[in-house]
């Protein structure tokens, strides 16, 4: 369990099962900012608990996102490439009413530490896109770097979008954390 300015991250339970696919599920907003232009199907119950679920329970690649007592998100990562550890961050906050409350910088990081702590690694990246601007201000404000920008690669509703991608070196999250606690500590 991680906790960082009122956002906790977590494994679920078992008894989360229902509850979690009805956040999943019952306000699919988020599924328009997460990746849109890669096909998306509502999964069934037994789908989701066969696979999702599975992660969030074990906790190792995936964890719930919780606020106030309640869960909103998830974090992820998963390997671009294992074998040149080439790894991806990712995130969603699947309740739409806690979009833009600063909800996603707060679980990144702790989850970016963990990473970090748990993975013989020297960067984590995260890739969004063009239509999504409050992943690329979060982004930015980790301190991550924009490392590329393919331009007109994404096509969603008929429009082209870029793909963004950012990144953090070990070293850079480091000093990035002393800077991040030592402004906590005196506010």
């Amino acid at each position: 369990m991680y906790h960082f300015q009122g956002v906790t991250l977590r494994r679920a339970v078992p008894e989360e099962a229902k509850a979690l696919y009805k956040l999943i599920t019952e306000d699919e907003r988020w599924a328009q900012f997460n990746g849109p232009y890669f096909p998306y199907q509502t999964p069934t119950l037994e789908g989701f608990r066969n696979h999702t679920f599975q992660r969030l329970l074990k906790g190792e690649d995936m964890l719930l996102i919780e606020f106030e007592g309640k869960p909103v998100g998830s974090v992820s990562w998963y390997w671009e490439c294992e074998s040149t550890r080439w790894l991806e961050a990712g995130i969603v906050i699947y309740d739409s009413n806690y979009w833009d409350k600063g909800l996603g910088f707060c679980a990144l990081v702790p989850w970016i530490s963990h990473i970090f702590e748990t993975q013989d690694i020297a960067r984590v990246g995260l890739t969004t896109w063009s239509g999504n601007p409050r992943m690329m201000r979060c982004a930015e404000k980790l301190g991550m770097q924009q490392e590329a920008r393919i331009r007109k690669v994404r096509y969603y509703q008929g429009e082209y979008y870029d793909s963004i991608k950012y990144g953090v070196l070990r070293e850079e999250w480091q000093a990035l954390l002393q800077r991040l606690y030592s402004q906590e500590q005196l506010a």
